[in-house]
């Protein structure tokens, strides 16, 4: 819809960024709302970030990865929640429900559409006069290279931060030499079961940088790699040190695949298959004469040569295509002002984070919302339903229901156990069980890429 032939802002569209889980269950809110949505993925199907990590299962099962909204949009096409109780991996919750929601939308949703600017019509983030009263205009590439730009009521950024993993550098900067040793460097859990992907690791010695559940993962699976290929080794790059917290709750966890997985890293560490580099700050990557890699220390600590290294320290939100709209930004996180005390991971290393919507999300430009991994900036932590939550409290605010916007309509499961220290963790203190930021209540909540298929599921 051309930004010239629209006569009113209320007849425009409702723009939602990224047609993943939160993306499409916003767009589905919308209709059952008698609102019109319109998706803008930038990949070629619905949750393309979803199917880059397919092969590995979530913690949560599939009675809290579907939104309510949606699953009503589906039951007209005969579609048929799977099983509860099962938890799926990222292809499953790509084919058998994201893929059939954005199809039930139909051309709701555009793919091969990157959004590449968000603004006021005919106004920059300094010009205050009619501001509110103009619609949002949003700019777009196509995949052929062609450019659009569309007249929104508002927009709703369910982009996530999939495509912005964080560097190893512990200042948050990239190491010195990160970037030229791209060709060695993985920022994903590798797929074990491709060929290619096998061989890259196999009887090689890997450095896993991380210490959170994809950085389990990625160990647990190069431990079950070093069974069959003699010469595979992992090592583990931590930034503290060892203590009872390091593998998460074990079989105290409340969700039982995130407990396991982190008993499978404890294991490969225990068996010899991975080894661990604690109280390890990485300032550089050097290569030696036979072209392997250095991890370097800002405490000038060189650790034996390494083959490759896969680096899993979290992501970050593309905040680039928003520059010319104004958002209430926590300095820390990049998450909204509101939200960010609530999952700030330096105050809280452990306590649920609440159901929360339109009033925690809210910033000075009106009717611009992030939503969903993107809402949450920096912080590691984060559970579907809670976005499913936040999908359905603005669009409710969006169409003008304000009574519900502000309604908690979610009460979610206390699921897990103290994590131990904040960030910046003191070896020696984590060792000793110290280190601040802990409360009483269960752990931080999350939806995280969980146990793999050969665990058992749930």
């Amino acid at each position: 819809m051309s930004i010239n032939s629209v006569p009113t802002t209320d007849q425009l569209p409702v723009v939602v960024i990224g047609a993943g889980p939160i993306g499409l269950a916003a767009a589905a809110h919308l209709v059952e709302r008698g609102l019109e949505p319109l998706v803008l993925e930038a990949g070629p199907s619905a949750g393309s970030a979803v199917r880059d990590w397919a092969h590995v299962r979530l913690f949560s099962p599939w009675a809290e990865v579907t939104d309510p909204a949606a699953e009503k949009l589906l039951a007209p096409t005969g579609w048929v929640r799977p099983d509860g109780a099962t938890c799926p991996t990222g292809d499953d919750w790509a084919e058998k429900y994201l893929q059939p929601l954005a199809d039930t939308l139909g051309d709701k949703v555009r793919y091969g559409a990157t959004v590449t600017g968000v603004a006021r019509a005919g106004r920059d983030r300094i010009v205050d006069s009619g501001r509110d009263e103009q619609p949002f205009t949003v700019h777009i590439q196509l995949a052929d290279g062609h450019e659009e730009r569309i007249a929104a009521r508002a927009v709703i950024d369910a982009s996530g931060t999939w495509s912005v993993p964080s560097p190893m550098g512990a200042d948050g900067l990239p190491a010195l030499g990160e970037k030229t040793a791209t060709d060695r460097v993985s920022y994903r859990v590798p797929d074990l079961g491709d060929p290619a992907v096998r061989a890259r690791y196999a009887g090689k010695r890997t450095a896993v940088v991380g210490s959170g559940a994809s950085a389990f993962t990625a160990l647990a699976h190069l431990a079950d790699l070093a069974k069959e290929e003699d010469g595979t080794h992992a090592v583990w790059i931590l930034r503290r040190g060892i203590s009872a917290n390091t593998y998460g709750g074990g079989e105290a966890d409340q969700l039982p695949a995130r407990g396991a997985l982190g008993l499978r890293a404890k294991a490969a560490v225990e068996a010899g298959h991975a080894s661990a580099a604690t109280g390890f700050r990485t300032e550089a990557v050097e290569r030696d004469t036979d072209g392997r890699l250095i991890l370097v220390a800002e405490d000038g600590r060189r650790l034996d040569p390494v083959d490759e290294i896969i680096v899993l320290t979290g992501f970050r939100p593309d905040l680039s295509f928003l520059s010319e709209v104004r958002l209430g930004l926590d300095e820390r996180l990049q998450a909204p002002t509101a939200l960010a005390p609530l999952i700030d991971p330096n105050v809280h290393s452990c306590g649920t984070v609440y159901p929360h919507g339109v009033n925690e999300l809210s910033h000075p430009e009106q009717d611009i919302y992030l939503v969903g991994m993107k809402s949450y900036g920096r912080a590691p932590t984060f559970l579907a339903m809670t976005g499913y939550e936040q999908a359905r409290s603005i669009t409710a605010a969006i169409a003008g229901d304000r009574e519900a916007a502000e309604r908690v309509e979610l009460t979610l499961p206390e699921t897990g156990v103290c994590g131990g220290a904040g960030l910046f963790d003191d070896p020696e203190a984590a060792q000793n069980g110290g280190g601040g930021g802990c409360c009483a209540a269960p752990a931080t909540l999350q939806i995280g890429i969980g146990a793999p298929a050969a665990s058992g599921g749930c």
